[in-house]
Parts: C-alpha cells; sequence; structure tokens
C-alpha cells in the first residue's frame, strides 16, 4: 500500500512539474531570457537558431534510440547467458556478418550525424550576404548594419560602424561599482539588464565584430543561436537576424575574472521606424570628440575602473 501511494505520489508530483513547466514556457514564450522551470532552450528569435534547435531534437531522438538499443542488448545477453540460463558457453569467437554490421551501422550513424552538423556550422560561421540569407531562409531582409563588440572589464563597449561610428558603454544595473548603472527599474531581470541596451532593427542582417581590450570574453546570446569569443589583438566575426520584436538577453560566457557574471548583454529588436528615431536620437546626443573617437574613456585608461572596485555587502564576488 505504502509503495503503490508512494508511486502515486511521485507520478501527480511528476504531473504537476511537467504542467507548470508548460504553462511558464506559454506565458513567457519569446521573452528571451530564462525563466522558472525552463526546459529546453529558449524560444528561437533568428534562423540560425531554430537550425540549431532542428539539429539538437533530431540528435536527442537518434542518442535516446541508441541507447535504449544498447540497454535492451546488455539485459538481453545478463538474462540469457547467464551461467543460470546458459551453462554450456559457446565457443564461438568470430562472427564475420555480425562483426561487419557493428562497424559499418556506426560508420552510418556517424555520417548521419556529420552531414547535417557541418551544414549548420558553416552557416553559422560564415557571414553571408542579406541576398544569401533571403535564399536560404526565405526572410525578406531590409539591409545590413555592423555592430562592433568590445568587452571590457567588466562591461560591454558598443561601435555602430556604419553610422558615424559612436561609441557607449553597456553595463549592468546594480551597486556603486565603476561601471554598473544605478539602481534597476522595477521588474528587471536580475544579472541581465543593462543601461544602454543594443538597439537593432527586425529583419535586418546584424555583422557583430567582437574583441576584447585586456582579457578574453565571449558574447553570447541564446536567442540568435550566437555565441563568439571577444579575444585581445583579434576581431571575430559573427552574425544574426532577428526576426521577432522584443528584448533578449545574454551574458559573457567565457571566465573573465572577478566580475564576470556582471557583464550581461541586452539586444532591443525594433522596427525600422523605431530604430531610425533611436539613431538620430543618440547620433544628436554624442558630443562631437566622441564621434569617430577610436575607444572609450575607459579603454583609453586601460580600462581602469573610474573609482576603486569595492564589495558591497550582499553583492557575492
Amino acid at each position: 500500500m505504502f509503495g503503490r501511494n508512494a508511486g502515486v505520489a511521485i507520478a501527480a508530483l511528476f504531473t504537476a512539474l511537467i504542467a507548470g513547466a508548460g504553462a511558464a514556457l506559454a506565458q513567457e514564450a519569446g521573452l528571451g531570457a530564462p525563466f522558472d522551470w525552463q526546459m529546453g532552450f529558449q524560444e528561437p528569435a533568428s534562423p540560425v537558431m531554430r537550425d540549431i534547435i532542428d539539429f539538437h531534437n533530431f540528435m536527442l531522438w537518434l542518442i535516446t534510440a541508441i541507447t535504449i538499443f544498447v540497454l535492451g542488448l546488455m539485459l538481453y545477453i545478463m538474462f540469457r547467458f547467464n551461467a543460470k540460463s546458459n551453462p554450456v558457453p559457446s565457443k564461438n569467437t568470430h562472427n564475420t556478418m555480425l562483426e561487419v554490421i557493428w562497424t559499418v551501422v556506426p560508420i552510418i550513424i556517424l555520417v548521419a550525424m556529420a552531414i547535417p552538423s557541418f551544414k549548420l556550422l558553416y552557416k553559422d560561421d560564415v557571414v553571408p550576404t542579406a541576398t544569401r540569407v533571403a535564399d536560404l531562409y526565405g526572410i525578406d531582409v531590409a539591409g545590413e548594419i555592423t555592430l562592433k563588440a568590445t568587452g571590457l572589464q567588466w562591461a560591454w563597449e558598443y561601435e555602430y560602424v556604419d553610422n558615424g561610428v559612436f561609441l557607449f558603454s553597456s553595463c549592468l544595473y546594480g551597486p556603486d561599482y565603476w561601471c554598473f548603472g544605478g539602481e534597476a527599474p522595477e521588474g528587471a531581470h536580475r544579472l541581465l539588464e543593462t543601461d544602454n541596451p543594443v538597439v537593432v532593427p527586425v529583419n535586418t542582417l546584424v555583422k557583430v565584430q567582437v574583441t576584447a581590450a585586456a582579457v578574453i570574453h565571449a558574447w553570447a546570446v541564446p536567442a540568435f543561436g550566437v555565441k563568439i569569443d571577444a579575444v585581445p589583438g583579434r576581431l571575430n566575426e559573427t552574425w544574426f537576424v532577428a526576426e521577432r520584436i522584443g528584448t533578449y538577453y545574454g551574458q559573457c560566457s567565457e571566465l573573465c575574472g572577478q566580475y564576470h557574471s556582471y557583464m550581461p548583454i541586452q539586444v532591443n529588436v525594433v522596427s525600422q521606424e523605431d530604430y531610425d528615431a533611436w539613431l538620430a536620437g543618440q547620433l544628436a546626443a554624442m558630443q562631437p570628440d566622441r564621434l569617430k573617437a577610436p575607444t572609450t574613456e575607459f579603454a583609453q585608461q586601460g580600462i581602469t575602473p573610474r573609482r576603486p572596485l569595492a564589495v558591497t555587502p550582499g553583492i557575492a564576488n
């Protein structure tokens, strides 16, 4: 009785967890940020992320089938050929057909895994033209922009290369560290919200050039399927096309020092009209000596904090 009741309780708990996760997924779909009880990836906001999820699902079914087959084979061998069931063991040492099968079948499986994997790696690694994106994914690409992201300690600096090369630093909301952007607005996502988010237009090819000023960082936004290292002295490049208007979050994904966890990335995807208005406002607000500057005051000072880095009570290092 106890065992049956325990089994029913465990099943009910599992069902409730699945239902809760499904409800959360339905409510938060497209948010571009992690949420409670999340299972799986974030909702994709770019064609590359859709392909990544499709490949992941294909691999999940494939490895599940392989695991079940191997488990079944092991159980069959344990029960069929143990000493009690098979007291007189076979003396066969070779079976040509069996050896051919267990050599050829794994090769076929590896080829089936490699072909879509290499195709996806190529799509993700090679920055296409707007025309190529339209041909591959059937997206009506409105144009393209180039964004340069530089990893500092510990913030991101952005340059809109095609628009007069204006610069700004994007910092985490929080207490009085050198680059923290003051108090976060109500309802902000912890360790994800920034004071100066990146703004890009929807259905536009965004070429992201990534580098760093001192140590290695990584610029990553899961909903776009983007993750690329920021290496001092090297300019790496990646790309994305955001298909949905919204706010999408990421973080530095390379251990970079004491405040590694305080380097969020926030990308606001807006309509072309809203982007043009935002861009005009940014250019108008920039000081003349800041336009076309090679870097911001932080990098000019060797990314030295404007004030000493002090640990604030209640904030983990």
